[in-house]
């Protein structure tokens, strides 16, 4: 587990990687309807679910020591507190991350429009880097469960990735340790009953909405803060579907194909309380290469084939966008609705055109001429497209999330050298 990720045989692995998903046509994709072949046995998935395990469960004690360690910050100074949590949600960052790159290999293709143009890039050393603002809502569809976790390595990308803040159903509050750590991260936990989520969540944007001088910019009147949120309220799956087009039926909505109906209460409550100190929603588009068109993804991308199985998506491919909060209309929740559910139906079409082609479309042409990158790379980045993998920029920030506790038993030791 050790080595430069940027070394001949990691580039080799990519290019290869990358000519058989761009050789995949519509006659391959055809052959993939059978679900997908397992990658290690039964033997095989016990020791990886053992080794896998036994890393995530040790590093989420050690965050949630870390983060117990520094809580008596708040009483000193909230400035340093919340530097200091948000330096342990970077160390989240870091594990999922890890965990992906060891566990699950898995390809991922950008593209965009216009509008996230000159803020989407490839490093030199083949990894993706953007550039979004340090305070933006953030929205996509709800495919997979390990949605998130791909959407949290963009955070990284844009050393965003202790900035982050999620909205997520309240049951995952009480998941032992990862609840509690995600607690002090600040996530905002919704039962999905409005009379009692509405006081809660008013409560954790305000929070939102201050400034701290541990905060990262000196530029800006407010912390840095990505707000994600999938207005879906649920991901992808054949049960959801179903509920969703009965109660579009009933709305007089015409069905999505390959999405759930958004749910517009929560993002307006969400964009009319942030109006004003943000300037932009970014979307999301995700779509995973793997399932046939009209299967859902659900059925072949869950956690444990993805990361015990080793069976990750052939590619995850996303589609950026953003739209001024100033745009929006926030003054009439059925024109938000309504221009919401407009968003949606565009995702469809995107999703539409995914299917038939093996790509989303992109406005992104030729933003890497001058990147000393494969020939691979720069062919996908003439076309408009960002080819890369889940990976740390470096194996030595692995280090960061075990930095307080070595500096915590140090400490203690120094009364013992010094004969107390």
């Amino acid at each position: 587990m050790t080595g430069d990720p940027s070394s001949e045989p990691h580039q080799q692995k990519e290019s290869s990687t990358r000519q058989r998903i761009g050789s995949t046509d519509q006659t391959s994709r055809a052959d993939d309807d059978m679900e997908p072949r397992l990658k290690h046995g039964i033997p095989m998935q016990v020791f990886r679910s053992l080794l896998l395990a036994t890393w995530f469960n040790c590093c989420c004690v050690v965050i949630l020591v870390t983060q117990v360690l520094g809580a008596p910050l708040y009483l000193i100074s909230k400035d340093y507190y919340y530097a200091y949590m948000a330096y342990t949600k970077q160390s989240f960052g870091l594990v999922i991350t890890a965990l992906t790159q060891w566990g699950c290999p898995t390809f991922v293709r950008v593209s965009g429009d216009k509008s996230v143009q000159g803020q989407i890039h490839l490093t030199e050393d083949g990894r993706l880097k953007t550039e979004f603002p340090e305070r933006l809502v953030l929205i996509a569809n709800h495919q997979v469960y390990t949605d998130w976790i791909y959407l949290w390595w963009v955070a990284y990308t844009n050393i965003m990735h202790g900035r982050i803040f999620i909205i997520l159903k309240e049951s995952l509050k009480y998941i032992p340790i990862v609840g509690q750590g995600m607690t002090f991260y600040g996530f905002i936990f919704m039962a999905r009953k409005w009379l009692s989520d509405k006081p809660r969540l008013q409560h954790r944007l305000e929070k939102l909405k201050t400034r701290h001088s541990g905060s990262k910019s000196e530029s800006s009147e407010y912390d840095p803060m990505w707000l994600l949120i999938f207005p879906e309220g649920t991901n992808l799956s054949i049960n959801t579907k179903r509920r969703s087009d009965e109660y579009g039926q009933k709305q007089g909505f015409p069905p999505l194909k390959h999405e759930v109906l958004p749910r517009s209460t929560g993002l307006f409550f969400c964009l009319q309380h942030m109006r004003g100190t943000v300037d932009w929603v970014y979307d999301c588009t995700v779509a995973y290469e793997g399932p046939p068109k009209g299967s859902y993804p659900d059925k072949y991308f869950t956690l444990r084939s993805t990361y015990l199985q080793g069976r990750p998506p052939t590619s995850v491919n996303m589609y950026w966008r953003r739209f001024a909060v100033s745009d929006i209309p926030l003054n009439d929740q059925k024109e938000f609705d309504a221009w919401l559910r407009a968003r949606w139906t565009e995702k469809d079409q995107l999703l539409d055109e995914y299917f038939e082609t093996g790509r989303f479309p992109s406005d992104l042409a030729g933003f890497v001429d001058n990147v000393d990158v494969s020939e691979s790379l720069k062919a996908a980045a003439a076309a408009g497209y960002v080819e890369v993998f889940v990976r740390l920029g470096h194996w030595s920030e692995i280090g960061r999330i075990f930095m307080v506790l070595i500096g915590a038993a140090l400490l203690c030791k120094v009364p013992k050298l010094l004969g107390f």
